[in-house]
């Protein structure tokens, strides 16, 4: 017979953001249990609010599934004494799984026979086995966790109560002080406390209460409301997937409606008008057909119809102090200059350690300069990212970024265009904060891309010489999601920034200012930050290639990120190939040969010290490669390394590399160290699996 099991963790309100991630983790650890106790099922789902989270099991077995399986005990020779007695080893076997000696048969394995058991362990009850669920429930991990009363034990918020229902037959565990029962909260406002019979009546139960537990239903409620309300008012909503799932887990009981502001605040800058509406109120902003912004906003109450005007009107009142606020404001900041802007920031520290935020300037723009000269911007873009990394930092200290710190970079593009900044340089303010996420959105424009590098690469630099390295999931100035910013935008732009040229791009600004470098000079070990790069690398290509295709390209530390992940898609490519477990074996026993070179044998082949056609055949085809190499793609060059597969093959079977003569041994290891340094753009491909 199948059962119907229900698990609710009843609580305080839950941050919204930490709703959904929770409500599938506890979906994942039920689903673990289950399996790893063998009880079968057919399907989870889950159900959450900001008061609890739930998971009903449908589909459950009665009990786990027996299990009969063999037990492997001492060699015969052990388990029989001298006169064919069981022995004390025998006797033992047996008894610890729980057996007697008269249980015991012997099977052969590798030439060897062994004592064994058969085995039947019943399956405990589902009734029996659900009350470990405690275990469960007390070991969900959330991002902040606190404790309550007098208890040790954290949690994202005080437990209040705990439903356990298998069918209609409570399964009983408590947390805490907490006991598990049949007995869940309706809505805090509108409901009352809901008795289930059984499981199957959640969560119909709960929404005769004014709790819709569903959070997908949920979701379908407030979209088509929004809907409803933008078609009878003919406007345009746009439904922000991250704001609407923030609404979502907010509410248990959605309801829908409409506010309004005075149309004055429309001369606000849009990015002001809905950075107040969305990240400080959590509205939704309306625009007409035409996507110009409207005097209007729509938001979801945790409730139904009652008083709704009263919840308006409040909600409205919130909006225009605030928009109060950012109109003064933009007023106030247009009164001073860029320059006077720049001039105050002399004042303001980046850090105690580091120095202010116009000498991180002063060192961005010289790293900035470097990198946009390398990477072939032409004039007109040198001369606007260097105007760019001047200023790029001035709106800091407005005070539009000081009361809505998210729109830093976004004022600075739009007062930069104020006072008389062309597109290049307004646009690279915005930009240089890209990717402000690790999935976010990247610089389209190569100024904004340049200027977004240097800064990101300045403040790694800095605070690793500071001594401020990340360590663990530590990493309080978001250092590891600013590196991965600049491999991103390397990836997106094709551009050839490795570990060397960044290095080299902080080494020129430290030889041209370093009096900017007090505190911070470049410390000699480049091996962290270079590693520190390369981790990012690893982290964007771990989804995309097998690891040893991975390991093998990123060994290479010196290869551009770029570079890096071309050659992993190209061996990614090729690895089914016929040829190309041999093509591997061969370059890879040259590349260990070759590590045998002394540095006082590096130099050019002579051919003239040639003993064998092998090897003038051999150096032939490498000359041949080594020039195709120049011009060639990386799949280009993967292929020409093939054509040496044969070469190889033949001088291995008739030459000797380590020969006695020295200057003949030098020689051919000169040969293969040529043929490693042509491999070296695809990493060490000794880590490759090609078994």
């Amino acid at each position: 017979m199948a059962h119907t099991f229900l698990l609710e963790i009843g609580l305080e309100e839950i941050p919204a953001h930490v709703v959904t991630p929770s409500s599938q983790q506890l979906v994942q650890k039920v689903k673990n249990f289950l399996e790893a106790e063998r009880l079968s099922f057919e399907e989870i789902k889950a159900y959450s609010t900001p008061r609890r989270l739930a998971v009903k099991v449908f589909g459950l077995a009665d009990k786990q599934a027996d299990i009969e399986e063999e037990a492997k005990g001492p060699a015969k020779k052990i388990a029989l004494d001298a006169e064919g007695n069981w022995s004390k080893a025998a006797q033992g076997f047996s008894r610890g799984q729980g057996c007697t000696p008269d249980d015991i048969f012997f099977k052969e394995l590798k030439g060897v026979e062994y004592a064994y058991v058969k085995k039947f362990i019943p399956g405990r009850l589902a009734k029996e086995v659900l009350a470990d669920l405690k275990a469960v429930v007390m070991d969900l991990k959330f991002p902040t966790m606190m404790r309550w009363a007098d208890n040790d034990f954290e949690y994202v918020r005080p437990i209040k109560w705990l439903v356990a229902l298998l069918d209609d037959e409570v399964i009983s565990f408590n947390v805490l002080d907490v006991e598990t029962g049949r007995t869940t909260k309706g809505h805090r406002f509108l409901g009352e406390t809901v008795t289930l019979a059984h499981a199957d009546e959640y969560p119909a139960s709960l929404e005769s209460q004014k709790v819709i537990a569903d959070a997908k239903k949920r979701e379908a409620l407030i979209v088509s409301q929004i809907e409803a309300l933008a078609k009878a008012n003919a406007w345009d909503i746009k439904v922000d997937p991250d704001l609407l799932e923030e609404v979502n887990n907010l509410v248990e009981y959605p309801t829908v409606f409409a506010g309004s502001f005075a149309a004055k605040y429309l001369a606000i800058p849009d990015e002001v008008l809905i950075t107040s509406m969305k990240d400080h109120q959590r509205f939704f902003y309306v625009t007409d057909k035409d996507g110009k912004l409207l005097p209007n906003f729509v938001s979801v109450r945790n409730g139904d119809q009652e008083y709704l005007e009263n919840v308006i009107a409040g909600n409205e009142k919130v909006l225009t102090a605030r928009l109060e606020d950012a109109e003064f404001f933009y007023a106030e900041d247009q009164k001073q200059t860029i320059a006077d802007y720049v001039e105050r920031l002399k004042k303001v520290m980046f850090h105690d350690k580091i120095g202010t935020i116009y000498e991180k300037m002063e060192r961005v723009s010289l790293i900035a300069e470097f990198l946009g000269e390398k990477l072939g911007l032409s004039e007109t873009e040198l001369a606007d990212l260097k105007r760019a990394s001047q200023i790029y930092k001035f709106d800091l200290v407005t005070g539009m970024v000081g009361e809505f710190a998210e729109l830093q970079g976004v004022m600075g593009e739009i007062y930069a265009r104020l006072q008389g900044e062309n597109d290049a340089v307004a646009t690279a303010m915005r930009e240089e904060y890209m990717p402000i996420s690790a999935e976010g959105k990247l610089p389209k424009t190569d100024v904004g891309a340049v200027l977004s590098v240097a800064d990101k690469l300045d403040s790694i630099q800095a605070f690793f010489s500071a001594g401020m390295l990340p360590s663990g999931s530590n990493d309080p100035y978001a250092l590891r999601r600013q590196a991965l910013g600049i491999v991103r935008i390397a990836f997106a732009k094709d551009w050839a920034l490795s570990a060397p040229l960044l290095r080299a791009a902080i080494e020129y600004a430290f030889e041209k200012r370093p009096d900017l470098y007090k505190n911070i000079a470049p410390v000699k070990n480049e091996t962290p930050l270079r590693d520190f790069m390369i981790d990012r690398v690893h982290q964007l290509l771990n989804d995309e290639v097998r690891r040893d295709i991975l390991e093998t390209v990123i060994a290479n530390k010196e290869n551009p990120f770029v570079a890096e992940r071309k050659a992993a898609q190209t061996l990614a490519d090729h690895i089914e190939d016929e040829t190309f477990k041999e093509t591997i074996e061969a370059l890879t026993r040259v590349g260990r040969l070759a590590a045998k070179m002394d540095k006082e044998q590096k130099g050019e082949v002579d051919p003239a010290l040639f003993e064998d056609e092998a090897e003038q055949q051999l150096h032939q085809a490498v000359e041949t490669v080594a020039k195709e190499f120049a011009t060639a793609d990386l799949e280009e060059k993967f292929m020409a390394l093939q054509t040496l597969r044969e070469p190889i093959s033949q001088y291995f079977e008739k030459i000797m590399v380590m020969a006695e003569d020295e200057k003949i041994r030098a020689n051919r290891l000169r040969e293969l160290a040529k043929i490693a340094d042509l491999t070296a753009v695809f990493g060490e491909l000794d880590n490759l699996n090609i078994k």
